[in-house]
């Protein structure tokens, strides 16, 4: 039994199954992971504009000579943007030092009103976000639409959608989404979603498959358990196990050595797998990224049991 190394999007583009996440990696170190993940083999990046760090990642690619139709680049359209789907992809491109995307994603189902607190992460007097409750996600998805249209970029997609957002979207969607990159891991498995989303043609996206800085995820013992049975680190189990279950995962590290290990795949037999499938239905569900938008993003487990990052009371 082999693992793909690629997948085939709905609109036939291909995008290797494993991707260097950019998110949280630091102004001078960013560069350096970028460098080396292209040098070690790396063909697939994942970027936004709120990481702000896309100009240093595309000075990274311009300087490692690999050829750009070599790499698949994906970046995010964010929420102050939503108005100006093209505004934004405009200034990614010119940051990335390039003229197209292979993937464009709807950042969140959340347009923010920029003000004079900040052009991204606006607040309002009482210190909430500044969210706009009318924005219609169509409207957004309408000039995704065009901007795939007009060549820019080969694929588009969303980002932490649920299936609620889904299914009112498609009730206008001209063009199916190719991606939905949402929190993915064996504590957040997120069954439902996906199933929806492999009915419709759409490909899952695993950001945070390792966890967090402060998840038990690299220290559980059932996952320490398989990953003594193969000899690999718990990490390669945590990767392996989205790829085994048809998802594109997307690690991240400014660590070389890590940046390395990570690009191993291996092949998980059914027991195994069936057991990374379970941790979270018995008792282990936790996520490691809810930002707090003051709006219901309609993921039934968004806070759920032993979720650090739950409101509260």
């Amino acid at each position: 039994m082999s693992v793909p190394s690629h997948f085939k999007l709905n609109n036939d583009v291909s995008i290797p199954a494993v991707g260097l996440g950019t998110w949280q990696a630091k102004p001078g170190e960013v560069g350096n992971a970028v460098s080396h993940a292209l040098k070690s083999g790396y063909r697939h990046l994942d970027c936004a504009l709120i990481y702000q760090n896309e100009g240093e990642v595309g000075d990274a690619i311009k300087g490692s000579e690999v050829p750009r139709e070599e790499i698949f680049i994906t970046s995010k359209v964010w929420n102050t943007h939503q108005t100006n789907v093209a505004e934004g992809l405009a200034q990614t491109l010119k940051d990335l030092q390039t003229d197209y995307l292979d993937l464009y994603l709807v950042h969140w189902p959340i347009r923010l009103i920029p003000n004079e607190t900040s052009q991204l992460l606006p607040s309002n007097p009482d210190g909430t976000r500044s969210v706009d409750p009318f924005w219609n996600q169509k409207d957004t998805w309408k000039q995704m639409e065009e901007v795939y249209k007009s060549g820019k970029v080969k694929a588009i997609g969303v980002s932490n959608w649920s299936i609620p957002y889904l299914q009112d979207l498609e009730k206008t969607w001209e063009i199916v989404p190719a991606v939905n990159q949402v929190e993915l891991h064996p504590y957040c498995p997120q069954h439902a979603l996906k199933q929806w989303c492999e009915d419709k043609g759409i490909y899952l996206q695993a950001y945070c498959p390792l966890g967090s800085t402060d998840s038990p995820l690299l220290g559980d013992s059932e996952v320490a358990a398989i990953a003594k049975k193969y000899d690999v680190s718990p990490a390669t189990i945590l990767i392996s196990y989205q790829v085994n279950r048809g998802c594109i995962v997307l690690p991240k590290s400014v660590t070389l050595s890590r940046i390395d290990a990570n690009l191993k795949v291996i092949a998980l037999g059914k027991e195994d797998m069936d057991v990374l499938e379970g941790l979270a239905a018995a008792g282990k569900q936790q996520r490691v990224n809810t930002p707090q938008w003051g709006h219901n993003l309609g993921f039934d487990d968004w806070f759920g049991p032993g979720n650090v990052n739950a409101p509260k009371k």
